[in-house]
């Protein structure tokens, strides 16, 4: 018994000696160096990436279009009229143009753009949501010249654009009953100004929104995830940022919801 006791010290000795060998190592000049082998799903975790969209502010630019940073977030306050031509427009009004795109079955609804007040208080650090919500009906978004986003649905029980396609004007925006005047597809006004890879606006989310091309490449429903978005380099986020892509196809701008947590919209 004698012999065990004078062996407890060196046994426990051992144990701890093994012990930090398994948690840390050393590098070149002895120094420990802490095991990240531990961190790795942290890292692997999209919700612990946030970022930074207040150098994109200065893009917004439009009719009744105003914005402020208030803490954390940015506040946007639009009108959302259109800065272009449209039938819907009252025929009195200047930017009245009788419907002159390509679509062959165009049927103008009985609906005219009426000035709104529609306040967004969005992120100015969005990150990946840990439940992610579905899109409304109603402004989703607001785009570059302020006209608000809505999502790829005609109305309640997810009823599709089919129909209301053919009610779209020639730079594919419409007013609801309302008189809320919105895009729900390509704002062909924007990219035909800034490119079919530019930056087009944001989700209420704080993620913003690009055109259908990306790197001289088409963007198909295929390139994006469930959110219709993906993580890369853009002209405004040299580092990467997630982004949503306008494409040709439905959900045309937002799959299955905000890839980010959305802020408040009023109207």
């Amino acid at each position: 018994m004698k012999h065990l006791k004078s062996l407890l010290p060196f046994v426990l000795s051992m144990l701890v000696m093994a012990f930090l060998n398994f948690s840390c190592s050393t590098d070149s000049n002895d120094n420990p160096v802490v095991d990240n082998d531990s961190m790795d799903d942290e890292d692997d975790d999209p919700t612990v990436d946030t970022f930074d969209i207040t150098g994109i502010l200065e893009l917004f630019e439009g009719t009744g279009l105003s914005y402020e940073v208030s803490g954390e977030n940015v506040v946007f306050t639009t009108t959302t009229l259109p800065n272009h031509k449209s039938p819907y427009w009252d025929v009195t009004n200047e930017l009245y143009e009788a419907y002159n795109g390509d679509n062959p079955s165009f049927n103008l609804n009985p609906n005219r753009i009426s000035e709104q007040n529609i306040v967004f208080t969005i992120p100015l650090n969005p990150s990946a949501a840990t439940n992610n919500q579905a899109t409304g009906l109603g402004p989703i978004g607001i785009s570059r010249n302020g006209v608000v986003f809505f999502n790829q649905y005609a109305g309640p029980n997810n009823q599709p654009l089919t129909n209301e396609i053919n009610s779209f004007d020639q730079y594919l925006g419409h007013p609801q009953n309302a008189g809320t005047y919105h895009y729900h597809i390509e704002p062909i006004f924007l990219t035909g100004e800034f490119g079919a890879d530019a930056f087009l606006g944001l989700l209420s989310d704080g993620f913003p929104v690009y055109g259908p091309m990306e790197n001289g490449m088409a963007i198909t429903n295929a390139d994006l995830d469930d959110f219709h978005g993906h993580i890369s380099a853009t002209a405004e986020f040299p580092d990467g940022i997630y982004h949503y892509h306008i494409t040709d196809t439905d959900p045309y701008l937002n799959g299955n919801g905000y890839y980010g947590t959305p802020g408040n919209v009023s109207n």
